[in-house]
């Protein structure tokens, strides 16, 4: 029998049986796994209070036949704050959702593991912290590390650089893998609107440091256009809208 050790994020958990649960865990040397916590509803010594949702803790686990067996599980961070807060939780399921969707189990992806380390420690530590920003900031960051960014510098149609184009008039087209001009994109309702200094934002979102991206600060306007292009965008790739996107729109 195998042992390993790792650093994991809670993403969900499963009853079992009567005692058991099982968790997927997103960890920092393996990527997406799901484990088995033997007994961990009925004993109170060894897990209580340690495999709550979201909480960063070191595995200690047993592989051999069948899902790992959680030996031990020591807790480093409990963003108890997160879930004391529905409007943080709902966040925090929604970037868990996208994980477990999205990667496949058993592939390691250290940045991604930053990423949500990084912003469920913003979303906890800071009573004041902008959810919706961080929102974006996960989305657009995830989309970049899982490989299917949108194109924010230019008409995905016509190939025009962003700086050429009018200040608005661009229009949300995820089929085509971002925005398209007016030229292009045709006629639009307001909800599918787009300026070019929401673009702006969005790229340096992307491309910038995490400590420095939290500084951007977004205008009410562009929280709200962003927000619609990456929750149009993201479920688009997908395939379908998480449950948690949808539990989010509605208390938004």
């Amino acid at each position: 029998m195998a042992f390993f050790s790792t650093p994991a994020i809670t993403l969900r958990r499963i009853q079992h049986g009567d005692f058991d649960l099982i968790l997927n865990c997103f960890t920092l040397e393996r990527g997406k796994i799901s484990i088995i916590a033997k007994y961990a509803k009925k004993s109170t010594r060894r897990f209580s209070g340690v495999l709550e949702l979201f909480s960063l803790l070191q595995l200690q686990c047993s592989a051999g036949r069948g899902l790992p067996v959680l030996q031990e599980a020591e807790l480093k961070q409990p963003y108890a704050g997160i879930r004391g807060n529905f409007r943080k939780t709902a966040y925090a399921s929604y970037w868990a959702e996208l994980i477990y969707l999205w990667m496949e189990e058993n592939v390691a992806n250290a940045a991604l593991f930053n990423l949500l380390a990084h912003v469920l420690t913003e979303l906890d530590g800071n009573d004041a912290a902008d959810g919706a920003v961080l929102n974006l900031l996960f989305q657009v960051r995830f989309m970049a590390l899982a490989g299917f960014l949108p194109e924010l510098t230019a008409c995905c149609a016509c190939g025009c650089q962003l700086e050429q184009l009018e200040s608005r008039g661009l229009r949300i087209d995820p089929a085509r893998g971002g925005a398209v001009c007016g030229r292009c994109g045709g006629a639009g309702g307001r909800l599918d609107e787009l300026t070019k200094g929401t673009l702006k934002l969005l790229q340096w979102l992307s491309c910038s440091g995490l400590s420095q991206a939290r500084r951007v600060r977004f205008s009410p306007a562009a929280v709200a256009e962003s927000t619609a292009f990456l929750e149009t965008f993201v479920p688009y790739h997908l395939g379908k809208i998480p449950r948690s996107l949808k539990f989010l729109r509605e208390i938004r």
